[in-house]
């Protein structure tokens, strides 16, 4: 079967650039191991999307937003960063950006939803997408000509060019021959909704506790019983994981409240509870022949700065428009100069926040006492420095 671009894995970043491209005159395909139900009605899998006023701008363009209720879209107006037992934090208040708010506040699910029926708009308005669900790439090659794909199930596919789009562990970037730099934390996140007694007031924390990092992502308050609501993170040794998973819900309530030292009141779970390994991942390359990788399979960032799907649709948002460009021109879609250019555009955009993440991980993560005086003394700095806090509200908003 003849394409013009083969995208690897349906994924919210893969959906997200066959939508992009479709209606443009390319013929599309997306290959997704899922089964087709698994990506009409995906599961609640515990995590919150923070997404930059850019993201949502990008997502409005898809025709992604509006797929979205309106009471599930919660603002995140502030920012606050905690170390230790000390009630002082950085605030990085709206106020320092254009908006009246930093970014927004979606559940994952949601976002893979809508990407999905986007889709299915895209096939029936255009026709111009073939999307195989429960199939597995099995082997890649391209050559000066064209991108050679071989499915588990034994189908051949043949495109102009091929899109990685299937995780951090790309599978397909591997295939390729493409190595990438991976830092495994040696810690996972718990990750679930909670109701709590005290008001967020919409602003989102980042808690660098002793021997634990939490995070509240604010959410909207509980429809029907108005409680306030928040999307807990609680980062710890993998190990120490596990057993808060199956602990009965009473116990994990007052766990969970004695965490946050009791800061939001009496807190109670309203969701089921998932856990994720924390691996940031970057690969040496982006970019090769008649091959490009966007979405995480391009850059697994820590969630600690909630950048990854933003750069998942940084990287989306401009491959298509490259794409675009060279087939609107006459020119090959997956000319060198034109995945030369996304690829130095994609580093320079993400690279330096990648090792950034790095640093402050290191730094936030270590319990010794000159490392915590080192964070209290950065915090105090920090909050007294409107420029450097105006330009950490600039990234959090995805503005330049």
């Amino acid at each position: 079967m003849d394409f013009d671009l083969i995208i690897s894995g349906g994924g919210p970043a893969g959906l997200c650039l066959a939508r992009a491209l479709s209606g443009h005159g390319l013929r599309l395909a997306v290959v997704e191991q899922q089964p087709l139900a698994a990506l009409e009605n995906p599961p609640f899998d515990g995590r919150e999307i923070a997404l930059t006023q850019h993201s949502a701008q990008v997502m409005r363009d898809l025709g992604l937003w509006e797929r979205i209720a309106p009471q599930a879209l919660s603002p995140l107006r502030d920012a606050r960063v905690l170390n230790g037992p000390s009630p002082f934090a950085m605030v990085i208040g709206h106020a320092l950006g254009r908006h009246s708010e930093l970014g927004w506040l979606v559940s994952n699910h949601l976002i893979r939803r809508a990407s999905f029926d986007a889709v299915q708009d895209s096939m029936q308005q255009n026709g111009d997408i073939t999307l195989l669900a429960g199939e597995t790439v099995a082997t890649v090659r391209t050559d000066a000509t064209a991108a050679h794909v071989t499915l588990a199930s034994g189908k051949t596919l043949r495109a102009r060019l091929l899109v990685a789009a299937d995780s951090r562990f790309s599978t397909t970037r591997r295939a390729m021959g493409i190595a990438a730099d991976l830092h495994d934390f040696g810690r996972s996140m718990l990750v679930c909704c909670m109701t709590h007694d005290a008001p967020h007031h919409h602003a989102a924390w980042e808690w660098f506790d002793y021997g634990q990092t939490l995070a509240l992502l604010p959410m909207n308050d509980e429809p029907g019983t108005g409680l306030h609501r928040s999307s807990v993170v609680l980062t710890l040794p993998s190990h120490e994981i596990e057993p808060l998973l199956t602990l009965a819900a009473p116990a994990f309530n007052q766990n969970m409240a004695r965490r946050f030292a009791q800061r939001l009141g009496p807190m109670a779970l309203a969701s089921t509870r998932h856990a994720y390994p924390l691996v940031a991942v970057y690969p040496r390359k982006l970019v090769a022949q008649r091959f490009a990788c966007v979405g995480d399979a391009a850059v697994g960032m820590h969630p600690v700065t909630a950048h990854g799907f933003n750069f998942g649709l940084l990287s989306i948002d401009a491959l298509a428009g490259i794409v675009r460009a060279a087939h609107a021109g006459g020119r090959d879609i997956a000319e060198t100069a034109g995945l030369t250019r996304y690829e130095k555009g994609q580093r320079r955009a993400t690279l330096p926040l990648y090792l950034a993440t790095q640093l402050i991980t290191q730094l936030y993560t270590r319990d010794t006492p000159p490392a915590r005086a080192l964070r209290n003394l950065a915090l105090h700095i920090g909050e007294r420095f409107t420029p450097f806090k105006r330009m950490i509200a600039a990234s959090l908003t995805g503005g330049h």
